[in-house]
């Protein structure tokens, strides 16, 4: 899994960065086979003027193939990354889960 991160009009500080790799391991570790890459961007929208100005935008890109995309907005940055890592992990899920069930073959034994 390639892990990419961004800040727009953000600086991403080493702590930040740390918390997001952590963070984004331990959630989405256990799929990890099926992750091509992993792309965090995370944008500060009113610039100094404050408020809740934080918005995360993560791209996953699966294995053979496919994208989720998972957005969020808050102030606090590690909070933010926090909750977009639990949305990503349960969106990742159940896309795989999705695709398990569609592409099951069938059982040929007889009753």
């Amino acid at each position: 899994m390639q892990l990419e991160m961004r800040g727009v009009n953000y600086e991403l500080l080493d702590e930040l960065k740390e918390h997001i790799e952590r963070r984004f391991r331990f959630a989405l570790g256990r799929f990890m086979a099926r992750i091509e890459r992993l792309t965090i961007r995370i944008t500060d929208v009113n610039g100094p003027r404050g408020g809740i100005d934080k918005h995360c935008r993560i791209a996953i890109s699966l294995i053979p193939k496919g994208v989720i995309m998972v957005e969020a907005t808050g102030d606090d940055p590690f909070v933010l990354i926090a909750d977009s890592a639990k949305r990503a992990r349960r969106s990742v899920r159940r896309s795989i889960e999705r695709r398990r069930r569609n592409h099951e073959p069938l059982s040929l034994a007889a009753d």
